[in-house]
C-alpha cells in the first residue's frame, strides 16, 4: 500500500515552515494549485486566497517568517483516494513577540497524481485574535 499524499504534504509543509526548506513542498504543488486560509486577513497578511505554485510558496515562506510550529495533533481525519480533511490543534510561536499560540484549524486538501491541487484552511479566528492581541474580546450578547 502506498502512503497517502496527505502525509507527505504534511511533512513537507512543516519542514518548509520550520526549516525554510521549500524543495519538498514545491515538488508536491500542482502548477495551478488553489490555496486559501480563511481568517483575519488584516492581522495576518498570509491569510486569504492564492493561485499558482509561486504564490503558494510565497505564502508558506511568509508563514515561516512569522510562526514556528512546535506541535500539532490531529483530532479527527477523513481520507479519500485523492482527498483529505482534518481537524487539528496547533501549538505555535509568533516569532516577532516570542509568544505562544494555540489554535484549532480544519483543512481540506485535494490531490491529483500525488500533487496538491486545492487546499482550504479554516482557522478558529476569534481565539487566534484574542491570543494575538493579548486580552479577551468581550462582545455583546446577541441572543438570550
Amino acid at each position: 500500500m502506498t502512503e497517502h499524499s496527505l502525509w507527505r504534504f504534511s511533512r513537507a509543509l512543516h519542514r518548509a515552515i520550520n526549516e525554510r526548506q521549500l524543495g519538498d513542498i514545491e515538488l508536491m504543488l500542482d502548477d495551478e494549485v488553489e490555496w486559501a486560509i480563511y481568517g483575519p486577513i488584516d492581522l495576518f497578511s498570509f491569510f486569504g486566497s492564492r493561485r499558482g505554485k509561486a504564490a503558494v510558496l510565497e505564502v508558506i515562506k511568509q508563514i515561516g517568517d512569522n510562526l514556528r510550529v512546535h506541535r500539532f495533533d490531529r483530532e479527527s481525519i477523513m481520507l479519500g483516494t485523492d482527498s483529505a480533511a482534518s481537524m487539528l490543534r496547533y501549538s505555535l510561536t509568533a516569532l516577532d513577540a516570542d509568544k505562544p499560540i494555540s489554535l484549532r484549524i480544519a483543512h481540506f486538501a485535494q490531490f491529483k497524481a500525488g500533487k496538491l491541487t486545492s487546499f482550504r484552511m479554516l482557522v478558529d479566528s476569534f481565539d487566534l485574535v484574542e491570543q494575538t492581541v493579548g486580552y479577551p474580546i468581550h462582545l455583546p450578547r446577541i441572543a438570550v
